[in-house]
């Protein structure tokens, strides 16, 4: 079938994809603050922040890896800041720039969390996967996100 329409095929596995989405954010969200009183847009952050060398990057890049709008970003770490999770740090070179940097809280916070979180994503979202599916999905994935750069 050609046209803008989704085959029958393409719209059972279209709903299929945004009902899993949407439950495996919920539940994500509900048992992370219930285990660690981060939300899942914290522990983005914090994740972000851990993989850099220096546990520090700029507002901007955050921004662009979290796929995040500029006043939701700032907005997201002031708050964050408030809790002593992160630290806003002033760019030296560029006055309108701006740095975030995790806190030893922030680091306690997360080295908290991961582990209950792992192990729920990997109880409702792998479990049920052999070790192909696992490859096979991560490919399928690879491939949307291949087409969304090309934007």
């Amino acid at each position: 079938m050609s046209g803008p329409w989704l085959d029958d095929d393409q719209q059972q596995t279209w709903r299929a994809w945004l009902d899993v989405y949407a439950r495996l954010f919920a539940r994500l969200s509900r048992e992370l603050q219930a285990d660690s009183g981060l939300s899942l847009q914290d522990y983005d952050v914090l994740v972000a922040l851990t993989d850099e060398p220096d546990r520090s990057v700029r507002m901007r890049d955050l921004g662009v890896s979290l796929q995040w709008e500029k006043s939701r970003l700032s907005k997201h770490v002031t708050r964050m800041a408030a809790r002593g999770l992160v630290a806003r740090r002033e760019c030296a070179d560029d006055r309108r720039g701006a740095f975030v940097d995790i806190t030893e809280a922030g680091l306690e916070a997360i080295r908290a969390a991961a582990p209950a979180h792992a192990a729920l994503v990997k109880e409702v979202f792998f479990d049920g996967l052999d070790p192909e599916q696992v490859r096979e999905l991560g490919a399928i994935c690879a491939g949307v996100l291949e087409r969304l750069s090309a934007e």
